[in-house]
């Protein structure tokens, strides 16, 4: 397929417009000019025919000319006429035999008062109008005729005139066409050169087109994508910074603790906790990969890719409460709502859970809630609640924000997680400060 730019398909619009406008007069012009000429010539018999109001009067001379039948046809409006009387040619002179039959035939089977005929007579079209009249209580016939040279005249002098007005139209095409192609390529090029700097990752100057409204438009589009190209930029750097400052600490404590054990000193009070720390950053470490990992993955997904599926809210929360009991003993897990039902993505509400939870125990006293209930608009809300201290209003707007950490300086890319598993599942997650603690919602669609 050929390929055209921009300049050259506002030309072949143009072409193809001025081409597409000249096969239609062609096609269209003579069949409705001629038809209105020839229906013109027809009026013009008419009236000459009706100039004589009573031909066969004692006062009417039947008109005389000095040219023949094939003589008239030279005369632009010339009418000739015929009359016929018991049987008897009259008036101009006698047209030949075969037209002249023709033309009896057609009076004596004629019906109306007044007809329209047209023959052919020397590849020449004739036109002729036959009128029945009366004569002293007998009929007799005034037949009029003219030829096809005025129809012709005017069609050829219309033709001209014709073709000078597409020329010029053609001529004058050429103006708007210049300007549209200066008006389009203006903008273009500007967008491309901004779009030529943003492949260069200088998206600094804001994409702003004054004028035209679709333009514009076209241009507050890119602006957004110019931006969302910023804040991915942006994300995309802390996300490598945090990474790398999270990695840092606990890789710097394994090398020297190795390095200590090496050379034969010991930092701990012996080898056994020496090593123990060693595994605990290790572990550490492990997580922060892993989380890293997977909030790196759920960036990817889209909502067709999870797999929704119908649970019970207490298989999964009992689970949890297993999973962590362990870990603070002086801790009460109370799940409330076990036999409510959703559809989710197993994987990921787990690893939402499990945030939330593990968060929660992290500030909790003494107690951890996690409830599920029908909230009655279309949605299951998910609660996770502790009674520990409340956060601060300031902190909230940022909650959910990759690396945030908390007052108590942990790692800060699980509640990140907990917002983006949530929008997968076209739901929402929200915090609230309660008189006795923090309590986490996420609502997830029933359906």
């Amino acid at each position: 397929m050929m390929r055209v730019n921009l300049t050259r398909r506002i030309w072949f619009s143009f072409i193809a417009l001025v081409v597409l406008m000249g096969l239609t007069v062609v096609i269209v012009y003579p069949i409705s000019i001629k038809g209105t000429l020839t229906e013109e010539t027809y009026r013009i018999i008419e009236q000459e025919q009706a100039r004589m109001a009573n031909p066969f009067s004692e006062h009417f001379s039947l008109p005389q000319s000095e040219m023949n039948f094939i003589e008239r046809r030279e005369a632009e409006r010339s009418v000739g006429h015929v009359f016929l009387l018991d049987g008897e040619q009259r008036g101009e002179p006698v047209p030949p035999d075969d037209v002249l039959k023709e033309m009896v035939q057609n009076a004596g089977s004629q019906e109306e008062q007044r007809e329209r005929y047209e023959l052919t007579y020397n590849d020449a079209a004739l036109f002729y109008v036959i009128t029945r009249i009366q004569s002293n209580g007998e009929e007799a016939y005034q037949i009029s005729f003219m030829w096809d040279t005025y129809r012709d005249l005017m069609v050829n002098r219309l033709w001209e005139r014709l073709i000078y007005l597409l020329v010029i139209a053609s001529l004058l095409s050429l103006l708007p066409a210049i300007w549209l192609k200066r008006y389009l390529r203006q903008p273009f090029r500007e967008l491309g050169n901004r779009f030529e700097q943003i492949a260069q990752r200088n998206w600094k100057d804001p994409i702003r087109w004054e004028g035209d409204e679709d333009f514009q438009r076209l241009s507050d589009q890119f602006e957004k994508m110019r931006q969302n190209l910023i804040r991915y930029d942006r994300s995309q750097k802390t996300f490598i910074q945090h990474a790398s400052h999270e990695l840092k600490t606990p890789i710097m404590v394994v090398k020297t603790y190795a390095h200590s054990v090496k050379d034969g000193v010991l930092p701990k009070d012996n080898l056994e906790d020496t090593m123990n720390v060693i595994l605990d950053e290790t572990d550490r470490m492990d997580k922060r990969v892993k989380d890293m990992l997977y909030f790196t993955k759920l960036d990817t997904l889209q909502k067709e890719t999870i797999n929704l599926e119908e649970m019970v809210f207490g298989s999964l929360a009992y689970r949890i409460e297993e999973r962590f009991r362990m870990q603070r003993d002086d801790l009460t897990f109370i799940i409330q709502g076990p036999d409510v039902k959703l559809k989710a993505d197993l994987e990921h509400l787990q690893v939402l859970m499990e945030n939330l939870v593990e968060n929660a125990m992290r500030y909790a006293r003494d107690t951890v809630w996690m409830s599920a209930e029908n909230s009655g608009d279309g949605f299951i809300l998910i609660r996770v609640r502790n009674n520990g201290e409340q956060i601060q209003e300031e902190e909230m707007a940022s909650l959910f924000a990759p690396f945030r950490k908390g007052n108590k300086g942990q790692f800060g890319l699980g509640l990140a997680i907990v917002y983006r598993i949530a929008e997968l599942h076209q739901g929402k997650a929200d915090v609230e400060n309660l008189e006795d603690g923090v309590e986490f919602r996420i609502s997830l669609p029933e359906t």
